[in-house]
């Protein structure tokens, strides 16, 4: 493994199964390589203006000019407490390493969040192409809306697989007027049929959606516990990139469909074939303090939409980011459960694909030994 941090302030780290890269000047996931067999597969989506020379337009946040990857989002959503830019602190301002582990690194946000401390814990794991993280809050005080912002390039087109939903919701109001392919507000049962904004029924599963557009839509979790999963099949990559996580931790899924919808700088309609796949406890496209407050149409689905923080304790969240060379026949992915040690994803016809994945990585108990032990 090489150095935690170089000179243009990059953590990076190496294993068997891939590597990454963590900007720390915003936390964002900058890179990701996740290896599969003899495939070496990337599955995130960075900026078109990172790296150029150009200056950026003045008082763009730091989220915008640095945007890459993944990042966590606390609070999500405008509007949030303690005057923080868009998707809050944690996406805004600077990560500090911790230590370096085999295969992962452990990262600390330099302030605070409404009081609470913020770390980042990314593992690669060892014997398959999987990446597990975890944020933890340590104290803290009021409800806090939050979600992680995977970004994962589609390089064409592409099929979307999910566990099940209870309902599909657009926000009342488009983020780009005009630009929207979904009718808003609107709702739907199922991914297959959603109104579109010009009559008619989109099917959310077939990527992307439409051209020179940007949408958002919010899914709500079937189960009330046990994990949610979304998949991407992407294929001009001949690949399968999917994330999963606890139902009772993020219970929603929002989509963030950007495909060259934002002609104003530093997009310039440049920004494409980009889905946000943003797993969260948050209220989709209210503002921050309205998701805090229980209100919106997301909310209105009977699930939490923001994280209680505990002054006294911890509270924390898990994701695993994937990617698997797509096996011959899969079309879609159909399902994706734990069998003991294996995290087993399954296809057409009954084939299964299974990746060494202990479920103990998921068990809080487990976790506060480990960290416990290591600190």
């Amino acid at each position: 493994m090489s150095g935690a941090a170089d000179i243009a302030g990059v953590a990076r780290c190496e294993a068997a199964s891939g590597g990454l890269e963590v900007d720390l000047s915003v936390g964002h996931l900058h890179g990701l390589r996740l290896r599969d067999g003899g495939r070496e597969i990337a599955p995130l989506a960075t900026a078109p203006w990172l790296g150029e020379t150009a200056e950026l337009p003045a008082g763009l946040p730091p989220v915008e000019r640095r945007l890459s990857g993944d990042f966590l989002c606390a609070p999500f959503g405008p509007g949030g407490a303690e005057d923080a830019p868009p998707h809050g602190w944690s996406a805004n301002s600077a990560w500090e390493v911790e230590a370096e582990r085999p295969g992962g690194l452990d990262l600390r946000l330099g302030r605070e969040i409404q009081g609470a401390r913020l770390r980042k814990r990314l593992r690669l794991l060892p014997d398959a192409p999987l990446l597990l993280c975890r944020h933890e809050f340590e104290g803290g005080r009021g409800r806090l809306p939050v979600s992680h912002h995977v970004m994962v390039a589609l390089g064409g087109p592409a099929r979307l697989s999910a566990s099940p939903k209870r309902a599909v919701v657009a926000p009342d109001a488009p983020l780009e007027p005009g630009r929207n392919r979904l009718r808003c507000p609107g709702r739907a049962a199922a991914l297959g049929g959603f109104p579109a904004a010009d009559g008619g029924v989109i099917d959310l599963t077939r990527l992307p959606i439409g051209a020179a557009h940007e949408d958002f839509v919010t899914l709500v979790e079937a189960a009330r516990d046990g994990f949610g999963w979304t998949a991407v099949l992407r294929e001009r990559h001949d690949d399968i990139v999917f994330v999963l996580r606890p139902v009772a931790e993020m219970p929603v899924t929002m989509l963030w469909h950007s495909n060259a919808g934002r002609d104003y700088a530093p997009w310039n309609g440049r920004h494409t074939g980009v889905l946000g796949i943003e797993d969260g406890m948050a209220g989709g496209a209210v503002t921050a303090a309205e998701a805090a407050a229980g209100r919106g149409p997301v909310a209105a689905e009977g699930v939490p939409t923001a994280l209680d923080l505990d002054p006294h304790g911890r509270r924390r969240l898990h994701h695993l980011i994937g990617a698997i060379a797509r096996p011959p026949g899969w079309d879609r992915l159909h399902g994706i459960a734990w069998e003991g040690d294996s995290l087993v994803l399954s296809g057409p016809g009954g084939q299964r694909r299974a990746l060494p994945c202990p479920r103990t990585l998921f068990d809080a108990q487990e976790e506060a030994r480990d960290q416990d032990g290591n600190r």
